[in-house]
C-alpha cells in the first residue's frame, strides 16, 4: 500500500487544525472545526482535540484490529474524553473535528466518514464511489447560535467531539480489497473542487494520481483566488484532504448506510426506496483542511 500526502494550511490560518495518522494498513484524516467564538467549556483548543483524537483512534486500530470502524470511532471519542475530565464535556461547543478512516482488514477495505470529509474509492472496473456525509449542507440556519444548537443532533449534523454516539451516525462502506484500485480521503478544502467548481470525482482522483496532491492544492488556490468574495458561504480559502483516480461513475451514500459491494449504494432499502445521491457540502461550517492524503495499492 502506497500513501502520500501534503499539508498546506489556509493562507490566513494562524494554526493548522488538521491532522493525519497513517499506519501500514490504515489512514486517518481529521479536519478540526474552527471555533465559533461561543464559550466552549474546554481549556484545550481545536488542534489539541484533533491531534489527541487522531492518536487515540490509531491506538484503537492497532490494539483492537477486530473492531468495526464504528466501534473504533466510538472508542476513540471515549478515550479522548477521558483525557480532559476537568473540562465541561456537556458543552455543545466543545472542540470538534471531522473524521475519515480507511483500513485494510481481512480482505476488505473498510471506510468511515463523519461530517464533511469524503472518502472516494475506485474499483478495478473503473467505477468511482464517494462516501459523503453532507449534513452540514442542509441546515436550516448557519449563524453560530444555530450551529451550536444543531451540532451533534439528529436535527442538524454530527461531528467527533464529546459524544460517542456520533460514531453511530457516520457513513460507512466496505469493499473487497481485490476489487479496489485506489482510494482517497478528502477534506472539504479539496472536495470543493467538486462542490463549487464543476470538477468530477473522477477528475479529482485523476489529478491526484497523475500530478500529485500538490497540484490539487494549486488548483483549488487558483479557483479560490478567481472567485469574488461572498460568492459562497464560508471562507474564501480553506484546507483539504484527498486521494486520486479516474473512473466512470459516482455514487454517494446516505447516512449510516453500509456499502458491501462497489455498486450496492444504489440498492433499495427495506421500504423499497433507493437512496438518492447526497449533495456535496457547499457550506464551510467547519474549516476545511488543506491536508491532501493520497493512497493506493502498491
Amino acid at each position: 500500500m502506497h500513501i502520500s500526502y501534503t499539508c498546506q494550511p489556509s493562507p490566513d490560518a494562524a494554526v493548522n487544525e488538521d491532522f493525519i495518522v497513517a499506519g501500514e494498513r490504515f489512514v486517518i484524516v481529521l479536519d478540526g472545526a474552527t471555533a465559533s467564538g461561543l464559550p466552549w467549556g474546554c481549556e484545550h483548543d481545536v488542534r489539541w482535540l484533533a491531534t489527541r483524537l487522531g492518536g487515540q483512534l490509531a491506538g484503537v486500530l492497532i490494539e483492537e484490529p477486530g473492531l468495526s470502524l464504528v466501534e473504533v470511532l466510538r472508542e476513540g471519542i471515549v478515550r479522548t474524553r477521558n483525557l480532559h475530565p476537568q473540562c465541561d464535556l456537556t458543552n455543545p461547543n466543545s472542540p470538534s473535528s471531522t473524521v475519515a478512516i480507511v483500513r485494510e482488514h481481512e480482505g476488505r477495505l473498510d471506510c468511515i466518514t463523519l461530517c464533511d470529509t469524503p472518502v472516494i474509492v475506485k474499483t478495478v472496473d473503473g467505477v468511482v464511489t464517494a462516501l459523503v456525509d453532507d449534513r452540514t449542507a442542509h441546515l436550516p440556519a448557519y449563524d453560530r447560535d444555530s450551529l451550536s444548537r444543531l451540532r451533534n443532533s439528529d436535527e442538524g449534523f454530527w461531528v467527533a467531539s464529546t459524544k460517542p454516539e456520533a460514531a453511530d451516525r457516520a457513513v460507512t462502506g466496505s469493499f473487497a480489497t481485490s476489487e479496489v484500485q485506489s482510494f482517497a480521503l478528502v477534506t472539504d478544502g479539496i472536495s470543493r473542487l467538486v462542490d463549487r467548481y464543476g470538477w468530477s470525482w473522477e477528475q479529482l482522483l485523476g489529478t491526484l494520481e497523475k500530478q500529485g496532491p500538490e497540484q490539487a492544492v494549486a488548483a483549488i488556490r487558483e479557483a479560490e483566488l478567481a472567485t469574488e468574495p461572498g460568492t459562497f458561504r464560508g471562507k474564501r480559502q480553506d484546507r483539504g484532504a484527498t486521494r486520486p483516480n479516474c473512473g466512470q461513475a459516482h455514487k454517494a451514500l446516505t447516512e449510516s448506510q453500509q456499502l458491501t459491494a462497489p455498486r450496492s449504494c444504489s440498492a433499495p432499502d427495506q421500504a423499497g426506496h433507493r437512496p438518492k445521491p447526497l449533495r456535496h457540502p457547499r457550506g464551510n461550517v467547519h474549516a476545511a483542511t488543506k491536508w491532501l492524503t493520497r493512497w493506493g495499492d502498491s
